[in-house]
């Protein structure tokens, strides 16, 4: 089974960071108010990115990482781009 790390934009621009082992599954969970706290008042969200890892333990990891970043990094994660 595959692992992922994803971030999904919110109705108001704001990201979250999640992990999941299915992720059209879980945006599709977010967007019924049951996902995470944080999602739930901001919805709809959408799924910007994702990174496919062996085993939960790396998604874990990532995701951790991921959440210390500023929205600029994250943006750029997202774009592909460097942040300015």
């Amino acid at each position: 089974m595959n692992w992922y790390t994803y971030m999904v934009r919110c109705r108001d621009g704001s990201l979250y960071t999640g992990y999941t082992n299915d992720v059209k599954q879980r945006e599709k969970v977010h967007n019924t108010g049951k996902g995470a706290k944080y999602t739930k008042s901001r919805l709809p969200v959408s799924l910007v990115y994702y990174e496919e890892f062996a085993d939960k333990s790396q998604a874990l990891k990532r995701e951790c990482a991921i959440k210390k970043l500023t929205k600029a990094q994250k943006e750029a994660l997202i774009t592909g781009k460097e942040p300015l």
